[in-house]
C-alpha cells in the first residue's frame, strides 16, 4: 500500500489549473497547425492563424488561452494500492482554488443553478472517479467552458436506429450548434450504457488525443466517417466558411438495454483543454 498525501493532491491540481488554461494540448495544436495548412478557403485560413497566434502568446506570456478559464472537470485514476491520508475530495477542491486564485483565472461556477450567486473560487470542481490497478494517482484536469458546453446533447435513440441514427443525431448536433461553440470543434461521443452514462462517456471521450486511433477499427471508421461528414458542411473556423469545423471525433462506448441506444455528444470548442499529472 502507497500513501499519498492529500496536499500533495492539492499542489497537483493546482499546477494543472494552470498549465491545461494556459497551455493547449500538443495533439490539439498539431491539429490546428495541419488544418491550417490544408484549409483551402483564404478568410477560414486567416482564422486559423489567428488562432493559432492567440494560443502561442497565452503558452509564451503565461495567460489563459481564451477569457473562459471554464469549469474544473477534475478525472481520477486512482489505484487500488494507494490510501489517500486526508480528505481526497476536500483536497482537489483546493488545488482548484489555489489554482484559479494564483493563476488569475475567471471564476465561473455559481452555487446554486437558479439562484446563481457565484463561488468566487471557481469551486466546486467537477470530480469524476475511476479505480484502477496498481500503486499510482493520474490526475487530469480539463477546464470545460460553456460556450461549447452549452451545444451538447443527449438522445435516447431507439435500436432500430443503429449506426445510420448515431450518425444523424451527432450531424445533427453540430448543425444546430452552429458558430455558437468557437469552431473549428472536438466532439466527444458517448454511445451505450444508461441515461447518466452516456452523458459521462461523451465528457470522457474529450481526454483521448486526437492523434491517438480507436482501438476499435470499428468505431475508427466510424469517427472518420463523422469527421468528413461534419467538415462538409461548411461552417469553418468560427462560422466563416472552410473545411475546417471540426479537428476531431472521439468516441467511448459501453454496454446497454437490449431496448435502448442513449447517444450524447459532447461538443468542445478549438481550445479543448487538458493536463496531468502522476502522482
Amino acid at each position: 500500500m502507497r500513501t499519498i498525501s492529500a496536499a500533495d493532491i492539492t499542489a497537483a491540481v493546482a499546477r494543472l489549473c494552470v498549465q491545461a488554461n494556459t497551455r493547449l494540448p500538443m495533439d490539439v495544436d498539431c491539429a490546428l497547425e495541419r488544418a491550417h495548412c490544408t484549409e483551402p478557403w483564404p478568410l477560414a485560413q486567416e482564422t486559423l492563424n489567428l488562432l493559432r497566434q492567440n494560443q502561442e502568446q497565452a503558452r509564451k506570456q503565461k495567460l489563459p488561452i481564451c477569457q473562459d478559464t471554464g469549469m474544473a472537470c477534475v478525472f481520477v485514476e486512482l489505484g487500488q494500492e494507494v490510501h489517500i491520508e486526508g480528505e481526497f475530495e476536500a483536497a482537489i477542491h483546493q488545488g482548484v482554488r489555489q489554482g484559479y486564485g494564483e493563476g488569475f483565472l475567471r471564476k465561473s461556477i455559481v452555487g446554486d443553478p437558479l439562484r446563481r450567486v457565484n463561488t468566487e473560487d471557481n469551486t466546486p470542481a467537477s470530480i469524476t472517479v475511476r479505480i484502477v490497478p496498481g500503486d499510482q494517482c493520474v490526475l487530469t484536469v480539463a477546464p470545460k467552458g460553456f460556450g461549447s458546453e452549452n451545444m451538447s446533447r443527449l438522445a435516447m435513440l431507439k435500436p432500430a436506429d443503429g449506426v445510420e441514427g448515431v450518425k444523424r443525431f451527432v450531424v445533427e448536433t453540430v448543425k444546430l450548434a452552429g458558430p455558437n461553440p468557437c469552431p473549428p470543434i472536438v466532439l466527444g461521443v458517448g454511445i451505450g450504457g444508461s441515461f447518466d452514462k452516456v452523458a459521462a462517456l461523451a465528457k470522457h471521450a474529450l481526454l483521448r488525443p486526437l492523434d491517438e486511433e480507436n482501438p476499435d477499427p470499428f468505431y475508427e471508421a466510424l469517427e472518420d466517417e463523422l469527421l468528413e461528414e461534419i467538415n462538409a458542411l461548411g461552417i469553418g473556423p468560427q462560422g466563416f466558411g472552410g473545411k475546417t469545423t471540426c479537428l476531431g471525433v472521439t468516441i467511448e462506448t459501453a454496454p446497454t438495454h437490449v431496448a435502448g441506444l442513449p447517444v450524447a455528444v459532447n461538443v468542445s470548442c478549438h481550445v479543448t483543454r487538458r493536463a496531468t499529472e502522476v502522482l
